[in-house]
């Protein structure tokens, strides 16, 4: 006899498990319960769709109750809540929110997948309009709509975790002010601080303000703007804030059924993912799991686990003895140009469990590109590899960095799952051609960075652990080039450049540790050795400068400047018949000190006024360069980040009457700069009200994203604009009757369909107002606030007879050629 199995819940655990069980048993009774509308969609995709980058709201949705019922045959039952568990009888309370009926189902095997819900704590003003969390698909509608047809210009996201950054980048994208608030020292907690100071700095290069280490103590609202009033007494204002500061378990059902959960509210189930019922099984967030390094209890809300889970649960339910073996936490995400990418244990954890570093565990951190030097476009990432001693087990992944590294910490994941060692990285054979990789891959290298360590060929040290060290035993020793030095070095460090180091090894004392440090960490590991050889203790600083600099970035004391000026050859001023240069320089390829060296070199054979156009894809080239143009007496005047190459262009000197006429020379002829062809036009042709409001919510959304919108109103769209009482003007008779026929202003406009003598419109407006869905006459506010260009066309008011008098204040009065020109900067252009 076939087995009866209920699910209750869809999305990534649910229906993994319907679809495989399907798969398995071609005759077993499956139903579904999902007490929502939807019973598959992409949740990890909903804040890239409040960006506009997912422009198809249908491609959210994976699989609909139809489909899955025809593909699957199993009966899905949407809008239908499980609102108990009756473990003695074996069934299940159900009610039916569409009818409002409450029936029962009973069930042989009975499959939880609840899943969690936002955190929404009791803080004052937490119930204000404004005030989201994103979840699901009708959170995601309710953000998108008031972000349409609101004036939303600042917006605060309240947790810095993965979907809290994700918003923050996307709100970014629309062209909304954002503010990141988050009460713990770090952004995404599955990294270590270290880590995350990398992703802070290129956060705030984004002009993000971002609040750490500090909670929300109450919200205050007007109606329209909200405060967020922080622990320290910040005053956050905000027309949007988003809640992304955790999620709970939704283990109420299970709760109450009596089965076993643990302090967080999670499910306890064994390795079979069977709950403490022997008929029920559970997956997901709402399930305890095992740490698969540390082989202890936790919870890990991720979609990978999920779907296994779903799968492993279907197999063993039709007898199959599979076992969970645990989950790593293997994840990623995209924070504005970078990706950060986990996998694995951290140190947090690892401390947590009791665990010391230099006792139990090290880490090193290396800096590669994701592929060959010498192709165009390589991008660094910053590469923490966490491994155990002495066995060198790995134990850890954490990348912070362009392209490739998603695919590197996959490479770990997966080692991690074989038991790998560090010997084992060193040993990977792994894909290499000039566009994806090098011959020594990235985690090659790391595995002969740890190797380098546990065979006794170098010791290490962190950058946060060079403030416990005795400056009378101690000494620490930059050979990166003095050219480099400019960018900020350690202080109370000594400069020797590597390739002098052999000549001038005797200002060293052999006394002291020298604890060297380079930009990455290669020369240091090269003075390591040659000081080694030669008798001296030495220890290279893991990650080198830019490890350091990234942990300390916002500390001014832990990072000293040289303040020198160039070595320049001339150093007079522009004078009125010197013919300005303009020098283009590729320093694509190039890793650090690269860039900064080719700058220096041609900076030096130009005078002053002249002007470098630079293109790198270093990863620390941009924001190393403002530093370097700071202390050098240079001048920035342009920088652009395409997500791949930097393109800056500097002006040698500092002299004010130079810059401007720097700043135009610098951008013409050159392509690195020139204007993108990114503002909308729209020609609003029809007078119906439900083109009008589908005209400016289109138009407050573009403005939303900070791109300039052009309206040209012609023949029926003018009505759109017309007063509702205008002043008396002269017109001839047949200018007088397409007056009397046509409606006068906004609030005459009838629906295109379904006016039914004016019901329609007037319930179109009722509903509107219900639904809290701004009125045509305030979309028109909002765009004219917005700074959206309403132009009406003159031959258009002629032939109908429109004066100027007529039309609503702000517009302006222009014909067909304006609105050509304004579509040739444009790279959408409507038509309504």
């Amino acid at each position: 006899m076939s087995n009866k199995v209920l699910i209750i819940g869809g999305v990534a655990g649910g229906a993994s498990a319907a679809a495989r069980l399907r798969r398995v048993d071609e005759d077993a009774e499956i139903i579904m319960f999902e007490r929502g509308e939807y019973i598959s969609f992409a949740n990890c995709g909903l804040p890239y769709y409040i960006g506009n980058v997912i422009d198809d709201r249908s491609k959210l949705l994976l699989q609909t109750p139809e489909a899955f019922n025809a593909r699957f045959n199993v009966d899905v039952r949407v809008q239908n809540e499980v609102t108990a568990i009756n473990v003695t009888d074996k069934t299940v309370t159900v009610k039916n929110h569409v009818k409002g009926e409450t029936y029962e189902e009973s069930y042989d095997k009975l499959v939880i997948s609840t899943g969690s819900s936002p955190l929404r704590p009791p803080i004052p003003g937490i119930d204000a309009k404004n005030i989201f969390t994103i979840w699901n698909i009708p959170d995601t509608d309710g953000i998108k709509n008031y972000i349409e047809s609101h004036q939303v210009k600042k917006a605060a996201v309240i947790g810095g975790g993965f979907i809290g950054v994700e918003m923050a980048e996307n709100l970014h994208e629309l062209g909304i002010e954002v503010s990141i608030i988050e009460m713990a020292n770090q952004v995404m907690a599955p990294v270590d601080f270290d880590m995350a100071q990398y992703l802070h700095k290129h956060i705030e290069s984004k002009d993000v303000d971002l609040v750490l280490e500090d909670g929300v103590k109450e919200f205050i609202s007007d109606g329209k703007k909200t405060t967020v009033v922080t622990n320290t007494g910040k005053h956050i204002e905000a027309d949007l804030i988003i809640l992304s500061i955790g999620v709970r378990p939704n283990s109420q059902l299970a709760k109450d059924a009596g089965l076993k959960l643990n302090d967080r509210g999670g499910i306890v189930v064994d390795d079979s993912l069977l709950t403490s019922d022997p008929h029920i099984y559970a997956v997901g967030d709402v399930i305890e799991v095992e740490d698969y390094i540390n082989k202890v209890p936790t919870m890990v809300p991720l979609a990978g686990p999920a779907n296994k889970q779903g799968r492993m649960v279907a197999n063993n339910i039709v007898g199959a003895k599979e076992k969970y073996n645990g989950t790593q936490g293997t994840s990623v995400a995209k924070v504005f140009d970078l990706t950060v990418a986990n996998t694995g244990a951290n140190e947090k954890t690892l401390n947590r469990l009791g665990k010391v570093y230099g006792k139990d565990y090290l880490t090193i951190q290396i800096h590669p590109n994701n592929h060959a030097g010498y192709y165009p476009g390589p991008q660094q990432m910053h590469f923490k590899l966490i491994f155990e001693i002495p066995s060198g087990k790995v134990l850890g992944a954490q990348i912070v960095g362009g392209e490739g590294s998603d695919k590197r910490v996959d490479v770990v994941a997966a080692s991690i799952r074989f038991g790998a060692t560090v010997y084992d990285l060193k040993e990977l054979e792994l894909a290499y051609a000039p566009p994806f990789s090098s011959g020594k891959d990235p985690v090659n290298m790391a595995g002969f960075t740890a190797c380098n360590i546990l065979d006794g060929d170098q010791e290490i040290i962190r950058s946060e652990d060079l403030d416990s060290l005795d400056p009378e035993k101690n000494l620490i020793l930059d050979v990166r080039t003095s050219v480099e030095k400019t960018l900020g070095y350690i202080p109370g460090s000594i400069n020797i450049p590597i390739d002098e180091l052999r000549d001038r090894i005797s200002e060293l004392d052999k006394n002291k540790t020298i604890i060297v440090s380079c930009a990455v960490g290669v020369r240091a590991w090269i003075a390591v050795r040659i000081l080694t050889q030669k008798g001296f203790k030495a220890k290279n600083l893991t990650g080198g400068f830019t490890a350091y600099s990234a942990l300390y970035y916002n500390d001014p004391e832990k990072i000293a400047y040289s303040d020198e000026s160039m070595d320049v050859e001339d150093e007079d001023p522009l004078s009125g018949n010197h013919p300005r240069q303009k020098v283009t320089l590729d320093c694509t390829g190039l890793q650090c000190p690269g860039p900064i060296m080719q700058v220096y070199n041609t900076m030096k054979h130009i005078s002053e006024g002249d002007t470098v156009e630079i293109t790198a894809t270093d990863m620390g080239f941009a924001a190393d360069i403002g530093s370097w143009c700071q202390r050098t007496n240079n001048t920035l005047l342009k920088e652009e980040f395409d997500g791949k190459v930097t393109k800056v262009c500097i002006m040698k000197g500092t002299h004010t009457e130079d810059v401007g006429s720097a700043n135009e020379f610098c951008t013409q002829g050159s392509s690195s700069f020139n204007k993108e062809h990114n503002d909308k036009t729209m020609i609003v042709f029809s007078g119906d009200l439900d083109k009008a409001l589908a005209s400016f919510i289109i138009a407050n959304g573009a403005a939303a994203m900070g791109r300039k919108v052009t309206m040209f109103f012609t023949f029926w769209g003018l009505n759109i604009l017309r007063k509702e009482d205008s002043p008396r003007v002269e017109k001839s008779i047949i200018e007088k009757m397409f007056g009397w026929m046509m409606p006068k202003g906004s609030k005459k406009l009838t629906l295109s369909k379904m006016n039914m003598g004016g019901m329609g419109t007037k319930m179109m407006r009722m509903v509107m107002k219900d639904k809290n869905v701004s009125s045509l006459e305030e979309l028109i506010g909002h765009a004219m606030a917005n700074g959206v260009e309403m132009v009406a066309c003159t031959m258009s008011m002629d032939v109908m007879g429109i004066k100027e008098e007529e039309l609503i204040d702000g517009v302006k009065l222009a014909g067909v050629a304006n609105m050509l020109a304004a579509a040739e900067e444009s790279d959408t252009n409507l038509f309504i």
